[in-house]
């Protein structure tokens, strides 16, 4: 497992340890300087931890159906009541986030083994 993911669910059972609080403006902080310290250390992100930090902002933008310069935090502020209210929306985000890539993975896979299944024309003309 990555240390991104290691260190969400760590915040997300215990966000008062690292956070102060449940917040969503808090965690995005923390990760922003979670990423700029792996980073200062040479610690390289892994293929998962990179499409997290390049695919969720997008990723919100869309489920939102916004188009802004502002953070995925914000945005998931703009849906709720309370930070703790973004906390717990920012986890479930991130668990469809996660599941899309499984599903899309899925798919790819269900059509590589549907091509691979299918007769080339050889056999076609053979029968």
């Amino acid at each position: 497992m990555s240390k991104l993911f290691e260190i969400l669910q760590k915040i997300r059972t215990k966000p008062g340890m690292y956070l102060g609080k449940a917040s969503v403006s808090d965690l995005f902080h923390f990760l922003v300087g979670f990423k700029t310290a792996l980073r200062e250390l040479g610690i390289e992100a892994t293929k998962e931890e990179m499409d997290f930090y390049r695919e969720f902002q997008p990723w919100v933008q869309k489920k939102y159906q916004v188009s802004t310069s502002n953070s995925w935090a914000k945005i998931i502020m703009l849906h709720c009541a309370n930070e703790q209210e973004g906390f717990n929306t920012f986890y479930k985000l991130l668990s469809e986030f996660q599941n899309r890539q499984k599903n899309l993975k899925g798919d790819l896979f269900d059509k590589q083994s549907s091509a691979e299944n299918k007769p080339n024309l050889e056999e076609v003309i053979g029968r």
